[in-house]
């Protein structure tokens, strides 16, 4: 192991011991961004650090003071690593039958720039996509490969390893032959999927980017115990009845006939004042994650949707807000609605192209038992 990557195991060591909860592969995934983006600039590395192990407004400085910690030498901004990264090798195994010398480089060439291809298009914003691409990114977004955390419930059930007698199975046991010897039953809490509330804005502002990401909710359906989905422009349409075709393309299809108002207005605080009151009690059993998906142009109250979002975060486990326009250069979130409904907001997140995403499913994978 080189002295850089012990470095980075214990930087990624040291970000856990700070409460910042990053996965297991947090090295490899370090090592990867260091090879791409090189040390020579630190603030190039600074930024695709932090895009891979922060995940929340309230773990920035907590990153930075890590970050400068390790990375920063005293009285000027180079990085601090002694000796370059190994350059990643591309292998493929040449299968029986192939001839000639120098077929195996030509062949992990091309796979080192379809590898290349693939992540320029995963950062590539939405709106920017050609028909070709969207359907690429369809596909990855088919594909993502992750297991959103567990979360355990009340009910208990039988179990010899449990923690809790369960005193009705045991005495029942005493009755009949062999009553004299009393064995005693045992409980514990099951665990399962925590489900998952999807509030999608469709107005015009959206437009470029609601049917991707509608996409993404349609791919997170099999994940979960339980998908809930809305989405809303002048009004509050439910379509989970709608996203649960098998396949995207006719589940986005129905969605847009069964919905009235898309590309319309945006009534945010309205919309949500209908999930509140309609289908709060109905699909927020369970501790679910809800996911708000807006730019947070809103024509309505801002009062009205800071009340309903104070409303809904106590409703549910955690509040996520996607932006598709967070992650430009020089976004501020300064519109209407966006003001009134951060302080309710537990996550916001960009969520304009795949790795934005990709930076979502590694939340839902953190988000722990309760």
């Amino acid at each position: 192991m080189t002295a850089p990557t012990v470095k980075l195991v214990e930087f990624g060591r040291a970000l856990r011991e700070e409460g910042i909860p990053v996965p297991p592969t947090i090295t490899r995934d370090l090592v990867a961004a260091l090879d791409h983006v090189g040390a020579a600039s630190a603030e190039d590395v600074y930024w695709a650090f932090r895009g891979l192990t922060i995940t929340t407004r309230e773990q920035v400085p907590t990153f930075d003071r890590v970050f400068v910690r390790f990375f920063r030498e005293e009285g000027g901004p180079g990085m601090a690593f002694t000796e370059s990264l190994p350059p990643r090798h591309w292998t493929i195994e040449q299968g029986v039958g192939s001839e000639g010398e120098g077929e195996g480089d030509v062949e992990d060439l091309s796979i080192a720039r379809g590898a290349s291809a693939i992540e320029r298009l995963a950062r590539k914003d939405f709106s920017t996509l050609t028909p070709e691409e969207e359907q690429q990114v369809k596909t990855m977004i088919a594909q993502m490969v992750w297991d959103p955390a567990l979360v355990r419930v009340r009910r208990r059930i039988s179990s010899r390893t449990g923690d809790v007698p369960d005193m009705r199975r045991t005495l029942r046991a005493t009755v009949g032959p062999g009553g004299d010897m009393m064995r005693l039953s045992m409980t514990s809490r099951t665990v399962r999927k925590r489900p998952v509330i999807v509030i999608a804005d469709v107005s015009g502002s959206m437009e470029q980017y609601a049917e991707m990401l509608l996409y993404f909710a349609h791919a997170a359906r099999d994940r979960f115990g339980r998908l809930e989905a809305f989405v809303f422009s002048t009004r509050l349409t439910r379509i989970t009845r709608e996203l649960s075709r098998r396949e995207a393309g006719a589940a986005i299809a129905a969605v847009a006939e069964h919905v009235t108002d898309w590309s319309g207005g945006t009534r945010i605080g309205e919309s949500l004042r209908t999930f509140n009151r309609d289908w709060s009690r109905r699909v927020c059993r369970g501790s679910p994650v809800a996911i708000i998906i807006s730019d947070g142009w809103d024509r309505g109250e801002p009062a009205m949707l800071a009340a309903e979002m104070d409303r809904l975060q106590r409703s549910v486990y955690r509040t996520v807000w996607l932006n598709p326009l967070a992650g430009r250069e020089g976004f501020a979130p300064e519109t209407r609605g966006m003001r009134a409904a951060l302080p309710y907001v537990d996550d916001f997140l960009a969520a304009g192209n795949l790795t934005d995403l990709r930076t979502l499913v590694r939340l839902l994978e953190s988000v722990g038992t309760t």
